[in-house]
C-alpha cells in the first residue's frame, strides 16, 4: 500500500518520519510501515506498508527505518526527524544502548549508511499511543492480514 502526493519538502524544511515494524510471533510473519509529514503539519503526504516475511519484531522495526530513509532520498537531502515506538532500536541507533545481537548490528550499520545521505537525521522514541505510530501500526496489521488471508 502506498499513497503519495507531489513533494512538499523544500530546502530548509524538516521531513518527519514515523516508522513501525510488527511481527506476529517472534520471529514470525512481519511487516513494516512508515509515513512522511512535513514538520508543522498534521497530514501525512506519503504512507507505505510492506510485508517482510519471517522476521523478529526488532528486525522489522529496524527495516522500517531503513526503508523510510531510503525512500526519503526522493524528497529531501536536508534534515529528517525519525520517530519510532521501539525503545531498543532508537536507543541503539543513538548509541545509548549496546547492540548485543549480530543481525541487529548489521541493520544498525544499514541505518547509519542510509543516514549519511542527509545533512542531519535525528531519532526519537515515542509512545505506541502516538497518533502517527497508531497509523503505522494499523498499516502493518493490514499487510499481515492480507498475507494471512484476512480482510
Amino acid at each position: 500500500m502506498s499513497a503519495q502526493i507531489t513533494n512538499p519538502i523544500k530546502k530548509g524544511d524538516v521531513l518527519i518520519i514515523y516508522a513501525d515494524g510488527a511481527s506476529r510471533k517472534n520471529p514470525g510473519p512481519s511487516a513494516m510501515s512508515f509515513i512522511f509529514l512535513k514538520e508543522d503539519t498534521s497530514t501525512p503526504f506519503l504512507q507505505k506498508a510492506e510485508y517482510l516475511g519471517i522476521k523478529t519484531n526488532n528486525e522489522a522495526e529496524y527495516i522500517a527505518i531503513i526503508k523510510a530513509l531510503r525512500k526519503a532520498r526522493e524528497y529531501t537531502r536536508w534534515k529528517i526527524k525519525v520517530y519510532s515506538d521501539s525503545q531498543l532500536v532508537v536507543n541503539q541507533i543513538n548509541g545509548d544502548w549496546r547492540i548485543k545481537k549480530e543481525h541487529l548490528a548489521e541493520l544498525f550499520k544499514d541505518v547509519k549508511e542510509a543516514s549519511m545521505f542527509f545533512d542531519q537525521v535525528e531519532f526519537f522514541h515515542v509512545s505506541r499511543e502516538n497518533q502517527f505510530i497508531k497509523i503505522c501500526d494499523k498499516l502493518c496489521n493490514e499487510e499481515l492480514d492480507k498475507v494471512e488471508g484476512k480482510k
